[in-house]
């Protein structure tokens, strides 16, 4: 009999273990809740949820602010806005093309919410569909089950659109810096910016290969200039301006004036790097690492370029 229940132990235990992780609504202002994610790498233990969400409660119905990396994903969003309301998702507003920002659309659509996004997100979206899923199926197996990828189907022209529903007013706004297609939402009446990828804080941003530290560059200038009196960033805690300017501008900044610069005055890349290896104003952020090397690299050669 025990060598039975030892056999239904390790059949089961890998489902007990995995996907433990679940989101819990922080409130950032009155019926403004983020769902903050780990600091890690995508997982079976969190769904892919390893980035930052959000939502609000209106009159009518809730706005959700990017809906997961898979059906599960999705599922595990639904449940914390469940903890807070029981108001149906009316809109799910995407801000980037990368899988943990749009591959829960499809459930959500399911449950009647219309999902939008800006244009170029929206391609984006369908242009990378293929890839992601493959990626995801590689980190997340069997959880993966019943995702199906849906392109925002609501897509919105030019670099920045204001919406309404149930007394709330939200812009969306180009960045394209991250990954090609992302976008922040701003709250002008709540004075809380949901940057997308634009900010990191508590990790190191990325410079992933489509990134433009260019555009990061300014765009996060443009953020600062609406003197948001909170961020949910990208990945990270909820913060305030100074925190975003300390770990993100001040590294766009150092990115753009240094490694930049150096690239534009065509010095050596490997001197280059070596000069700035250690950086003690951001090495106490996750991941620093493993990613400030390669971010480096990404913006030397993004700044040589013609």
């Amino acid at each position: 009999m025990f060598k039975y229940l030892l056999a239904v132990f390790m059949v089961l235990f890998p489902a007990w273990c995995a996907a433990d992780f679940q989101p819990r609504a922080e409130r950032v202002v009155d019926n403004v809740y983020a769902l903050v994610g780990p600091l890690g790498q995508r997982s079976v233990e969190n769904d892919g949820l390893n980035a930052n969400f959000g939502f609000l409660v209106t009159s009518q119905g809730v706005i959700l602010i990017d809906s997961g990396a898979s059906r599960l994903g999705a599922e595990k969003i639904a449940v914390a806005i469940r903890a807070v309301t029981a108001q149906p998702v009316r809109w799910v507003l995407n801000t980037g093309s990368q899988d943990h920002r749009w591959l829960g659309n499809e459930y959500f659509a399911a449950q009647g919410a219309e999902i939008i996004a800006l244009a170029r997100t929206a391609a984006t979206q369908a242009q990378y569909a293929d890839p992601h899923m493959s990626g995801l199926h590689r980190f997340l197996g069997a959880r993966m089950q019943g995702t199906a990828p849906l392109p925002a189907t609501k897509a919105l022209a030019g670099d920045g659109v204001t919406l309404e529903l149930g007394g709330e007013t939200l812009q969306l706004h180009y960045t394209d810096a991250h990954f090609p297609g992302d976008a922040l939402v701003w709250l002008p009446r709540r004075g809380v910016a949901f940057s997308g990828d634009l900010v990191y804080v508590d990790r190191l941003l990325g410079v992933l290969p489509g990134s433009s530290v260019k555009r990061g560059h300014k765009a996060f200038l443009a953020l600062e200039s609406l003197k948001p009196a909170r961020i949910v960033p990208g990945h990270g805690r909820v913060c305030d301006l100074a925190q975003a300017r300390r770990e993100t501008g001040d590294y766009y900044d150092f990115l753009v004036n240094k490694v930049g610069a150096a690239a534009q005055e065509m010095e050596s890349m490997p001197d280059v790097l070596k000069r700035y290896t250690d950086l003690p104003a951001f090495r106490h952020l996750h991941n620093y690492g493993d990613l400030h090397r390669a971010n480096m690299n990404r913006t030397f050669v993004e700044f040589e370029a013609p």
